[in-house]
């Protein structure tokens, strides 16, 4: 009888390196910390203190990687209108010394495109630590992520 090919592993390029992965954040309001953020589930969140920008949530990738696409989320219930956050993404090879890999922009998330926002980064930025900075967010007084996705491709 015919076999199954082998099913080949998934690639770096579409495994989510940030998932379950540790994170770190500025601070965090009720139960709405940064783990939330990297938990593969979209209707948790982390959501910053309020009126208190910056805020940031860093992930530890485990080993340096070539990030080249980064992926946020919101939750995707229409009940979050859309909104625009301004924010910076920023990379590590040691929690300490950073660089801009993508300055610091608008970003509209919209019930229409499942509140996702997919951010491509030039070259491909080798790192182990990734930082989201929110500095403005015009549906709320705080920083809001439900994902923080990284990609290899």
């Amino acid at each position: 009888p015919p076999t199954d090919p082998p099913t080949e592993p998934p690639t770096d390029d579409t495994v989510n390196l940030a998932e379950n992965r540790p994170v770190t954040e500025t601070s965090h309001t009720d139960v709405y910390r940064a783990a939330n953020a990297v938990d593969g589930n979209a209707d948790t969140y982390w959501e910053s203190a309020n009126n208190s920008f910056p805020q940031s949530a860093t992930v530890d990738l485990g080993a340096s990687k070539a990030v080249k696409r980064v992926v946020l989320k919101l939750p995707p219930a229409a009940a979050w209108a859309a909104r625009t956050q301004t924010l910076s993404i920023l990379g590590s090879a040691d929690n300490s010394t950073w660089t801009t890999l993508k300055a610091s922009a608008g970003y509209t998330f919209s019930p229409g495109s499942g509140n996702t926002v997919t951010i491509t980064l030039p070259g491909s930025a080798s790192t182990r630590y990734l930082r989201v900075t929110v500095t403005g967010n015009t549906g709320w007084p705080a920083a809001q992520l439900s994902e923080l996705e990284a990609y290899t491709g």
